[in-house]
C-alpha cells in the first residue's frame, strides 16, 4: 500500500478477490484504489479509506468550490480493463465537455464471457452488500451541510441490479445519516424488469426515496436484452430495453434512445448495441446536462415525441 496519492489518479473502489498479486474475477475484500493515469488496476495501487476519501473529495470540489463526484457502476461481462477503459473515457469525455468534478468506479467481480451471466448475477447480488459498507456508508458520512459535493450515480446492464440491491439493503442498516441521496440516478441498458421499477414496487422504493432525479436511457434495439437472448435469465421485458412503467413515480424519466441509436449504428450488433453510450458524445452531453439539473424538457439534446423525450443530436 502507497503511502501518498499520484496527481490524478482513476478512484476505483474494488471488490475482486487477490491472487498472485492480481485481482480476479471471485468476490474479496474492498480495496481503495488511486490507479495512475494509463496503468492497469494493481492491488499495490491501494490506499487506505480516509486518504481515498480526502482526495476524492478533492478532485471532485477543486479548490474547495461547488463540484461533483458521478459514480460509474459497470455491468457483467466486463474484465477489470474494460471498467477502466470505459471509466477513463467517461471521465476524459465530461472533461472535456467542462464538467466540474471527477468520475470513481465501483468494480466488482465480473467475469468475461456472456455465459456467466447467472454467475456474474449472484456475484454482483453479493457485493452489493460492499458497496453499502464501504461506498454508500462512506458516503453518508461525508454528505455535511458544508460538503461542497454533489453526488450522481451511472449504472450499466447489471449495474442497475446492484445499484437496486444496494439500495435496499443500506435502509436496512443503521447508516450514521440515513438522510443520504444522490442527486442524479441514471440508468444506461439496466437490465432488471421493468414492471419491477413501479412507484408500488417495494424492491425499488429505497432506489426512488433515496435520489432527487432518476433517468432511465432505454433502446429498443439492445440485443442482449432481447427476450430471446437466452444467457439472460428470465423473459420479463427490461428496462433498458422497453422503458419504465408508467406508474413509475414523477421522479423518474425515460430517454427514448431507439431511433438516435439506429441512426448511427443501422447494422446494430450485440455489443454495441448493450454498450452503445460509452464515448457517444450525444450521449455524454444529456448525462453532463442532467447532472447540472436542467429541467427534462429543456435538455438540448432531446426532443419530445409523442409525449416521450427522445434523445437526438442537438
Amino acid at each position: 500500500m502507497r503511502g501518498i496519492l499520484d496527481p490524478m489518479p482513476d478512484f476505483i473502489l474494488c471488490t475482486r478477490s487477490i491472487s498472485k498479486n492480481q485481482f480476479t474475477d471471485k468476490p474479496g475484500p474492498s480495496k481503495y484504489l488511486s490507479v495512475p493515469d494509463g496503468a492497469s488496476p494493481q492491488p499495490d495501487h491501494a490506499v487506505n479509506q480516509a486518504s481515498w476519501a480526502k482526495a476524492v473529495i478533492a478532485a471532485a470540489a477543486p479548490n474547495g468550490k461547488a463540484g461533483n463526484l458521478l459514480i460509474f457502476i459497470h455491468g457483467y461481462n466486463n474484465t477489470q480493463e474494460n471498467v477502466v477503459t470505459r471509466h477513463r473515457q467517461l471521465k476524459a469525455d465530461l472533461a472535456a465537455m467542462g464538467f466540474v468534478g471527477t468520475v470513481a468506479s465501483y468494480d466488482w467481480p465480473s467475469d468475461d464471457t456472456p455465459l456467466a451471466y447467472l454467475a456474474d448475477r449472484e456475484r454482483a447480488k453479493t457485493t452489493a452488500l460492499q458497496l453499502v459498507s464501504d461506498g454508500i456508508a462512506l458516503l453518508s458520512k461525508s454528505q455535511t451541510p458544508d460538503c461542497p459535493v454533489t453526488v450522481h450515480l451511472l449504472a450499466h446492464s447489471t449495474g442497475a441490479f446492484l445499484v437496486r440491491e444496494a439500495f435496499d439493503e443500506a435502509d436496512d442498516r443503521a447508516l450514521d445519516n440515513n438522510a443520504w441521496v444522490v442527486s442524479q440516478l441514471a440508468f444506461i441498458s439496466g437490465d432488471i424488469s421493468s414492471s419491477s421499477m413501479s412507484e408500488s414496487a417495494s424492491g425499488s422504493e429505497s432506489l426512488y426515496r433515496h435520489c432527487f432525479r432518476m433517468t432511465n436511457y432505454f433502446n429498443r434495439h439492445d440485443e442482449v436484452l432481447a427476450i430471446s437472448n437466452v444467457k439472460r435469465i428470465g423473459a420479463a421485458p427490461r428496462v433498458g430495453r422497453v422503458g419504465l412503467p408508467n406508474d413509475a413515480p414523477s421522479k423518474a424519466i425515460n430517454v427514448d434512445c431507439s431511433d438516435y441509436f439506429h441512426s448511427i449504428h443501422p447494422d446494430g450488433g450485440l455489443t454495441i448495441s448493450h454498450s452503445w453510450q460509452f464515448g457517444d458524445l450525444v450521449f455524454t452531453r444529456d448525462l453532463l446536462l442532467t447532472m447540472q439539473g436542467v429541467d427534462r424538457n429543456e435538455v438540448t439534446t432531446r426532443k419530445l415525441v409523442n409525449g416521450t423525450l427522445v434523445l437526438s443530436k442537438p
